[in-house]
């Protein structure tokens, strides 16, 4: 008699469940919305907002299926796409600046399948679409940082070689200008510039107001100093889009200052776009105890300082020299001051900015120390009928302390308004700053490259051809094909649920792998059924020829599992983008086809046939 225990009967029961459980999502779809969050600075989302906006969509006579607050902003989820274009306009002359909305494609599963923690799988560009951004590198910016940064170091090497200069400043059209009261000062600083800071041209010259040294970065180097801006920002775009858990992401360089980036399957568009278009940074200065910062206001400023203000909008005068920025971290993670109970945000430098660190914070004990946050914004209003984008660099100091010891490579900030700045800003310190600010110059949903014509033919070319296949298989095996039949659509549901549980982005190539997979399945059952018939030509009974069938059959079945699987699992490590794709759901589906295969198909036919003596069997 071929009969299972009663575990193995449950155990494929639960397995079953909880396969059509989590691959249920997938069949309500998607609504298109849109989505607003403000950025860790603006004014918080709250109810009134929310009536606010509804309110102007119902003037604007757009039905709104549902709007609610969510833990990422307001969600509102309209009717058809022409409504989501034009409730992204109407909410963004609403709401004005500082917000963020964005277009969306929120699922529509039900809230008692969301509470299971189930969710659709994400599809990608190729099949549902996704946001497409293009974003351009301030490439001037990469040189003024470039400029800045030599600024910064001439002044350490002149004091490290107490050679005495009046000025060292960046010049208004560009280069830099050391300025000297001593023609011998000049000449020895003049050999030491040129000998450390080979990458500039120097020229030296005189004048009735002092002597000169003019740097300036030739074109070479400039060309070099962008192309690495790029490169790096395209790096930690990289980055920022694994802190978002994306996957499958399309990250590529455009000409000579643009980066291409396609999120598909996206599900927080307004974050990704927050996220992405961010540059904030830090910034370690220590203030200037010298001198007032009304001496500042009144337009005194010192030559070696600079006027900053506290979130309070008090004055605050700083240094102009940066002890440590962003670039040093090399961690980052938000949490709570233990003291206060206040955000902050916990920091581990690299061993450079660890030393540089704890050199600077040892000779300073005592003095005070501030941490100037520094976010560069792109802004759009209309001029002229027209819009026209403006950056704007936003410094605020949001933290100033005594320092009472000498600081390592581990250390904490605090002074953040809310949780959410805190995680946002531990974010983009870990995922690494940018060389140079960027802003998204085209936003767009992009809709499946094939078009949905030719996804509808796909999907239909692939139902008819598994029901040619399944016919075959209930015409030639009988009842077996008929089992047979059902373990293959129980195959094509747990791969859906389980790319669906890992949250993995299906693509065309990974169609393609679910179409292999089944094909290795339908194989599996081949063997397994011409092994039983040829068990019954040699006059065993049917119990038998069962038996012998599943477990003669067994071992080639996984062989070829086997060898496909390496193969996937080599595509896995050594692919990118699609073809990780492919390998993904590749590997899942030869679980689960030997898994139907074998197990399911095998307790169907034991729970047909199993408890009958006398049997006649249809195969």
């Amino acid at each position: 008699m071929n009969q299972y225990p009663l575990w193995k009967y449950i155990l494929i029961v639960l397995v079953l469940l909880t396969g059509l459980l989590y691959a249920l999502p997938n069949v309500f779809g998607e609504d298109p919305a849109i989505q607003v969050s403000v950025s860790a600075h603006g004014t918080a989302l709250d109810q009134n907002t929310l009536n606010q906006l509804t309110t102007a969509l119902e003037k604007a006579n757009l039905s709104v299926k549902q709007a609610a607050l969510t833990p990422q902003g307001l969600l509102v989820r309209l009717y058809d796409t022409d409504a989501q274009l034009k409730a992204q306009d109407v909410a963004r002359e609403t709401l004005g600046r500082g917000y963020v909305v964005a277009l969306n494609l929120a699922p529509a599963t039900p809230r008692w399948l969301r509470a299971l923690g189930a969710a659709p799988m994400y599809l990608g560009l190729d099949l549902r679409g996704g946001v497409h951004f293009l974003m351009q590198v301030d490439m001037k910016a990469a040189i003024d940082h470039a400029e800045e940064r030599y600024v910064s170091d001439s002044r350490t090497m002149l004091r490290e070689k107490k050679l005495h200069y009046l000025t060292v400043e960046r010049a208004s059209g560009g280069g830099i200008v050391f300025k000297f009261k001593e023609r011998t000062e000049r000449d020895e600083a003049l050999v030491l510039l040129s000998k450390e800071l080979r990458e500039l041209q120097m020229v030296s010259q005189d004048a009735p107001d002092g002597f000169y040294v003019f740097g300036r970065i030739p074109e070479k180097e400039r060309r070099s100093i962008a192309g690495t801006a790029v490169q790096q920002n395209l790096t930690t775009l990289r980055n920022r889009v694994n802190e978002l858990g994306v996957a499958e992401p399309v990250l590529q360089r455009q000409g000579e200052d643009r980066i291409v980036v396609q999120l598909p399957g996206v599900q927080d568009t307004a974050r990704a776009k927050e996220i992405l278009g961010a540059t904030a940074t830090l910034e370690f200065r220590m203030m200037d105890e010298e001198h007032e910062a009304q001496e500042a206001l009144a337009g005194h400023t010192p030559a070696a300082s600079k006027l900053y203000y506290e979130r309070n909008g008090r004055p605050i005068l700083l240094q102009k020299r940066v002890l440590l920025t962003g670039e040093s971290v090399i961690d980052a993670a938000s949490g709570v001051e233990s003291q206060s109970g206040s955000p902050a945000v916990f920091i581990t430098l690299n061993a450079k900015g660890a030393r540089i660190f704890s050199q600077s914070t040892r000779e300073l004990v005592g003095k005070r120390m501030a941490v100037v946050f520094i976010e560069t914004k792109s802004e759009s209003k209309m001029v002229n009928g027209q819009e026209v984008k403006e950056k704007r660099v936003v410094e605020e100091v949001i933290n100033v302390a005594v320092i009472r010891s000498e600081l390592g490579k581990r250390f904490q900030v605090t002074g953040l308004d809310s949780t959410d700045e805190a995680h946002n800003l531990a974010l983009l310190l870990r995922a690494g700053a940018l060389a140079a600010p960027m802003e998204i110059v085209e936003e767009r949903t992009v809709g499946p490259s094939l078009g949905q014509d030719n996804i509808a033919t796909g999907v239909r070319s692939a139902i008819i051809g598994s029901l040619l296949v399944m016919g075959f298989m209930a015409f030639y095996y009988g009842m077996m094909g008929v089992i047979s039949d059902l373990a293959l659509l129980l195959n094509i549901v747990l791969v859906v649920a389980l790319l669906s549980i890992v949250q993995a982005t299906l693509t065309l190539p990974g169609i393609a792998g679910i179409t292999l997979t089944v094909g290795m399945a339908v194989d599996a059952n081949v063997l397994i059924n011409e092994r039983i018939r040829e068990e019954l030509r040699n006059g065993n009974s049917p119990q038998a020829s069962i038996a012998a069938g599943y477990s003669k059959a067994f071992l080639t079945i996984l062989d070829a599992h086997v060898t496909a699987l390496i193969g996937a699992l080599a595509l896995f490590m050594f692919g990118t983008g699609p073809i990780k794709g492919f390998a993904v759901t590749l590997t899942l589906g030869i679980l689960t086809s030997l898994f139907t295969a074998i197990m399911v198909t095998r307790a169907v036919v034991n729970l047909t046939y199993g408890r009958q003596r006398a049997v006649r069997l249809s195969v």
